[in-house]
Formats: C-alpha cells, structure tokens, sequence
C-alpha cells in the first residue's frame, strides 16, 4: 500500500512508523521526516528563507527531537534554498547531498533567482530573492549513511536523471524510499535544461531495486505512492529516452523532433529533454537521414 492521502499544507502526516510527510502548497514540495533516538532527518529544505523557518516550527510542534541532518535531494532552489534558516535553527545539523548537487547550488540558485526578479507579479518574489543560497557541507559520491541510534537510513545516487546530483533516501526499517524529484505524482517528470533524459531509466531502475511490493515511495512533488507507480512512470521515462534516442540516430531535426511522434508525456514540456537527449547521444551513433 502506499500510505494515507497527503494533504497540501494541512501538517506532517505519518506515512510509516516515525516518517512524516509534508506536503506544502507552494510548489508542491514533500519535506519528510525520519526520527531516530539520535534525532531527526528531514529530506528537503523549501525554497526560501521565510518558508524554512516555518517549517522548523512544524518541526518543533511534531516533538520528535533536534534536526541532526537536512539532505538535499538535488540542487534545486525549492530543495535547497532553507539550508541557511534549518542550519540556524539546528546549527550542528549537518547539510547533505551528492557532490554534483552540492556544486551546482548556488549557480542553480542564481538561475531561479533571475527568474523570479522578472515575475513580479509571483506572491514568493520577494522571499526568494532574499534568500542566499547554501551548498551542503556534507558530500558524497555513492552511498552515505546515517545513524540515527535506533535506525539507519540510506542516501544513495542512483544515477543521473532529473539533475547529475539525484539522490533518494531509504529507510530500510520502516520500508520507506524517499525518491525526489525523480518521481513526480502530481505533474509529469520534469525534464529542465540540467536533466539527463538518456541516463534517467537506469537511474530508476536502480531505484526500485531499493523497494518492494509495500513500500511507501515519497516523491518530490504530489502524494506517496507505491511501487506500481514507479514501475510506470519508469517506463514512460524510459520511452521518452529511446524516441529521443531513435530520432536522434536518424538524424531527425531537433526542431522537428517533439512533432515528428507521439510522446507519453505533453511535448510542450519535452523541449528541454529533446535538446539534453540530442546533446547525450554520441555522434558515431547517428547516421544519414533517409531521403
């Protein structure tokens, strides 16, 4: 089963024995929780200061103990940007997250940034622009694994996809996989002009080779779902990359690419999949058109 229904902004609700989820409305944002004995795990930070110290208040009222570690599961601004108020609120919290993700973050902070200085009109503007980005201090390349006294969980970099920097994090004990925003429930997977549509399905295979038939699966955005779930949007994922793939090697025109076939996926948010894909597949791979 996947767990109980989440809903925006209505609290943390237990999916699994001690983790909670909390889904926020701005951006849809899951933030998780793991408590241990030594305290607490949360799984992403928001996207601005302002939005970070709320949540440690929600984080205080759950009494569950201290934030000991904060990962990021990728670079993203509506991940990472409350690294800096949850690192006030918890200074010996540690900041976690792959090295590619950790130095990717403030480049990846300024482009959301500028992108927010244009929308004037956006309620969040002026919090995200206030907020200065800050990498994790805590690295890693692989695997890394925390002991929180009475459990384990794992942070592992399944591969590229989303970002280079992807991670999920597993709880083995409570059979929970933390996914990021390598799994999507309330919008399509987004494909950025960072993602690696080429490398995503292996990245997810691997993923789901962390979870079984009852394991609640917290994706970045939307409510818990379970391994059928991924199972499906794994092979969509996995269709998008073999047509960019196909179209590619038969040296189809990017520009005619999102209209030459029919996509699992609205081709109106394939744009930037297409180009990252063209620019993965090695030019011996391609050959002549057909005339």
């Amino acid at each position: 089963m996947a767990g109980p229904k989440l809903v925006a902004d209505k609290g943390f609700t237990e999916v699994a024995h001690r983790v909670w989820v909390a889904r926020h409305a701005w951006l849809d944002v899951n933030v998780t929780v793991v408590a241990g004995d030594r305290g607490l795990l949360v799984v992403a930070a928001l996207g601005a200061d302002r939005a970070a110290r709320a949540l440690a208040e929600e984080l205080r009222r759950l009494g569950r103990g201290e934030v000991v570690a904060v990962v990021n599961t990728h670079e993203h601004f509506d991940h990472t940007f409350g690294n800096r108020a949850l690192r006030d609120a918890w200074p010996e919290a540690q900041l976690v997250a792959h090295e590619d993700a950790a130095a990717s973050t403030v480049a990846s902070g300024d482009a959301a940034k500028a992108v927010y200085a244009d929308d004037v009109d956006d309620p969040h503007r002026a919090d995200v622009l206030a907020t200065e980005p800050l990498p994790a201090d805590r690295t890693f390349s692989s695997v890394w694994a925390l002991d929180l006294g009475d459990r384990v969980a794992e942070v592992v970099h399944p591969g590229r996809g989303h970002t280079a920097g992807d991670v999920v994090v597993r709880v083995p004990d409570a059979d929970v996989l933390v996914a990021g925003d390598l799994v999507e429930e309330s919008a399509p997977p987004s494909y950025g002009p960072d993602s690696f549509p080429l490398d995503w399905p292996a990245s997810l295979d691997l993923a789901l080779g962390l979870v079984g038939d009852g394991t609640v699966v917290v994706p970045g955005h939307g409510d818990v779902v379970g391994i059928d779930f991924v199972r499906d949007q794994r092979g969509d994922i996995g269709m998008v990359a073999e047509t960019i793939y196909d179209l590619a090697s038969r040296s189809v025109p990017l520009e005619d690419a999102l209209r030459h076939t029919e996509w699992p996926f609205p081709a109106e948010r394939l744009g930037d999949a297409v180009r990252r894909g063209y620019e993965q597949v090695p030019r011996t791979a391609r050959r002549l058109p057909l005339v």
